[in-house]
């Protein structure tokens, strides 16, 4: 099959996914006291990103997980918490998320911002002038990716590199890339992450930095039926 076809599978997939888990949410509206699986992957879609080529609505544009590695604990929760951002003060840490740290990124290329430009994205850690700098910047990112809506899929295998979580985000990641074929949902020419400098974003579609231009297997579209079937038969 084409990836158009494993591409239209996909959302098929996502589609029978949603009802079972909730639907849809938004960052915006999503707090820890909401009824979490411990582990899974999630899917964030993007306002006015339609799919191109494999079927009808917004289109995936970005792929993760967490607790990937051998004793790795962090919660599906705690990482989303990480993208989201902090409530008070309203903003966030983009040196804990490549997500924020992306999409900050391109906001500066398209916008021309300054305050806290120069820093954004530097080292793993900043003084608090640095951060305060930063803020106006955390506080936009915060107001976009708050308002994506997402799907999370329950996968609750346990963390290391043979995890089924993986094995689904970097071959999702990869069939939704546009990086080495245009057989596949391209972004419109307004999409925020034409902005980026990094090449892998731009010519991918997608704001993820690794596997965008890794092979994938059809595969694991039958793995992530599995685990979708499996979800439904098995309470989280």
């Amino acid at each position: 099959m084409s990836p158009v076809d494993d591409t239209a599978r996909f959302y098929a997939l996502l589609q029978e996914l949603e009802p079972s888990t909730g639907g849809k949410r938004t960052l915006a509206d999503c707090d820890g006291k909401m009824d979490w699986p411990k582990r899974g992957v999630y899917f964030f879609f993007e306002p006015g990103e339609y799919r191109s080529r494999s079927s009808d609505g917004l289109r995936v544009v970005r792929v993760g997980t967490h607790a990937i590695k051998g004793k790795a604990d962090t919660t599906l929760w705690s990482r989303l918490r990480q993208h989201r951002g902090t409530l008070r003060p309203f903003g966030g840490h983009h040196r804990e998320s490549v997500f924020r740290k992306l999409v900050g990124e391109a906001m500066i290329h398209r916008d021309g911002l300054t305050a806290g430009a120069d820093t954004w994205g530097r080292g793993d850690t900043a003084p608090r002038d640095e951060r305060e700098e930063e803020r106006l910047i955390e506080r936009a990112v915060s107001r976009y990716i708050g308002a994506m809506p997402f799907l999370i899929a329950p996968v609750l295998d346990a963390p290391g590199p043979g995890s089924k979580r993986r094995y689904i985000e970097r071959n999702a990641i990869a069939l939704l890339s546009a990086y080495n074929t245009a057989d596949t949902d391209t972004p419109f020419p307004k999409w925020l992450g034409s902005n980026s400098s990094r090449e892998r974003v731009r010519r991918s579609g997608l704001w993820n930095n690794d596997h965008v231009n890794d092979d994938y297997s059809s595969e694991f579209l039958n793995v992530f039926a599995e685990s979708i079937d499996e979800m439904k038969r098995t309470p989280h």
